[in-house]
């Protein structure tokens, strides 16, 4: 088996934004890979500490790095980062077809993460057993208390940087958009073609922080109230997530939420202009919706 899955090859892309602290660890991770990469290409987001350095150094150790600059700005998780990484995605695309690289299968993974060493030969095998699978990833863990800590939520989705698509499903589903949550809109474009997607928990990658906190939780999940507005979430769903967050440590988490669900409504007012996606995502919360309004006895 070991030598079918080796036949198969895949591209990567990173992007990076002051992380000098986890660079190592991730290029470490991504270098003992069982299956290392055609092609890592590395975006530096106008990274102002010593994220540069470390990155011309791998790029000269190794010639399967490749390392570029982005027009950088303030740490930015949503339209910016999707920005940086489709830019990315596109310019991997294009370096491959210049220096004739053959792949099957295009990975994100973001800087902040440490693979198994087995990541990439787990998720392709899954991929070459079932041919419908167009998205995958692995599952997130983090260090709390000098404990590792699995990410909930989000229950069987692939997560954002921690992917690997198919190659046919990513030209298919027309890249990585730019949007608010944009690896969530990749994977119900994937759906709507008919492609099916999932999250492994028996595959992991390690999070030096916990998603959101690089901005600070409350920054973090105020982004999220943002893009749950901009997909066009309905305001049931809304009002379901804000309690779950709330019961979740830190509390906070939750009114950071509904701040900016409302400042969405506010100041945002513009939604995701991809009619398909803001009907699936209204097709899919109104049935939650109506589950819970038969469950309490109230009209919906």
């Amino acid at each position: 088996m070991m030598n079918i899955v080796r036949e198969f090859g895949y591209i990567l892309v990173t992007p990076c934004k002051n992380e000098e602290k986890s660079l190592p660890e991730l290029a470490k991770s991504i270098i003992n890979q069982t299956i290392t990469p055609k092609l890592w290409l590395i975006v530096n987001d106008n990274s102002t500490d010593n994220s540069a350095e470390i990155l011309s150094n791998l790029e000269t150790k190794y010639s399967w790095i490749n390392v570029v600059t982005s027009e950088g700005t303030k740490r930015d998780l949503s339209f910016h980062y999707a920005k940086v990484v489709s830019e990315g995605l596109s310019l991997a695309l294009e370096i491959s077809s210049i220096e004739k690289i053959s792949f099957e299968y295009i990975g994100l993974i973001d800087a902040d993460m440490v693979l198994e060493e087995k990541f990439f030969e787990k998720i392709i095998k899954r991929f070459e057993k079932d041919p419908h699978l167009g998205i995958a990833s692995g599952s997130t863990a983090y260090f709390e208390a000098n404990k590792l800590v699995t990410e909930k939520g989000r229950g069987n989705l692939p997560i954002g940087g921690l992917r690997v698509w198919r190659q046919e499903c990513f030209i298919e589903t027309g890249g990585f958009p730019i949007s608010y949550s944009a690896d969530s809109v990749s994977n119900v474009l994937a759906v709507l073609r008919g492609w099916d997607t999932k999250k492994f928990e028996d595959i992991v990658g390690i999070q030096t922080r916990r998603t959101g906190s690089a901005e600070g939780l409350w920054k973090g999940y105020r982004t999220k109230g943002e893009s749950d507005y901009y997909r066009d979430y309905h305001p049931i769903y809304i009002l379901f997530k804000f309690v779950k967050y709330s019961l979740i440590p830190p509390f906070y988490i939750g009114i950071a939420y509904m701040e900016g669900y409302i400042n969405g409504v506010i100041k945002i007012r513009k939604k995701i202009d991809i009619p398909e996606v803001r009907n699936y995502y209204r097709e899919k919360h109104l049935e939650v919706g109506r589950y819970y309004a038969g469950k309490f006895k109230f009209k919906l």
